[in-house]
């Protein structure tokens, strides 16, 4: 229980600090990490240790080809990995489920802000067709694109789906 109250003063600075700054911090992230592996490991001996490393471990590991991609910044990164931390592989799986239902929402209705959401789905369908090899003659992908979108702080998306994989599992 006090674990769990930790992780979520963690997500609680981290979205704060997302919103302000556009950046979670290190200097939160790296005691949360540590404490949530100790933490494990003191109440559930080294097993406990283990899982805690586990979820750790994927929990980077699925947003990483993301981050990789441009598409996130590395403090979303490390922000999974500790949730994982926390909570083991099989809560970090849930929460990365959730975190990316709640980000799609999110990134729909900035697009439906922004007035480009038929541009942007259009762009991801001509995208997907080149993947594929069917892009019609005389299209240029590069066309019309528009100016950059602001950047989404996915430190909400991660709190929130964390916050639905913990009710959910109980």
């Amino acid at each position: 229980m006090v674990l769990d109250a930790v992780l979520f003063m963690v997500l609680g600075i981290s979205v704060y600090t997302d919103l302000k700054h556009k950046k979670i911090f290190n200097a939160v992230l790296a005691p949360a990490a540590v404490a949530a592996l100790l933490g494990n490991f003191y109440l559930s001996g080294i097993a406990g240790g283990l899982v805690s490393l586990e979820g750790m471990i994927l929990g980077m590991l699925l947003l990483l080809l993301p981050f990789a991609m441009g598409g996130m910044g590395g403090g979303d990164v490390k922000l999974m990995a500790v949730v994982g931390a926390f909570k083991g592989p099989g809560f970090v799986w849930n929460a990365f489920l959730y975190s990316a239902i709640v980000g799609g929402i999110f990134a729909l209705a900035a697009m439906a802000a922004e007035g480009k959401i038929l541009f942007r789905l259009r762009s991801a369908f001509l995208t997907l067709m080149s993947f594929f090899g069917f892009v019609p003659r005389g299209l240029n992908l590069l066309d019309a694109k528009p100016e950059s979108s602001p950047s989404l702080p996915y430190a909400i998306a991660i709190a929130a789906g964390t916050l639905l994989a913990y009710l959910w599992a109980r």
